[in-house]
């Protein structure tokens, strides 16, 4: 792997984790470092921070909450 290609998998750390648990993406960037992109896309896709993922997340935790409150109004009454 290019060092540069390295200094900056050390910087972001999540990325340099996730090559590690997927060491075909060690290969693919020794053999193409202009790939970093793909991997970033992949990495935001793996650990849930794509816009979709985190609407979703948002949503649920939102359905969470009306619920809990629901369940605490009709425990008043």
């Amino acid at each position: 792997m290019q060092p540069e290609l390295y200094h900056y998998l050390q910087t972001r750390t999540d990325l340099l984790h996730f090559v590690r648990q997927n060491p075909k993406w060690y290969r693919t960037l020794s053999r193409e470092p202009n790939r970093v992109g793909e991997l970033e896309q992949e990495a935001k896709y793996f650990y849930g921070k794509t816009v979709p993922q985190r609407i979703n997340k948002l949503s649920n935790q939102i359905q969470m909450i009306t619920m809990l409150l629901q369940m605490a109004g009709s425990m008043k009454d």
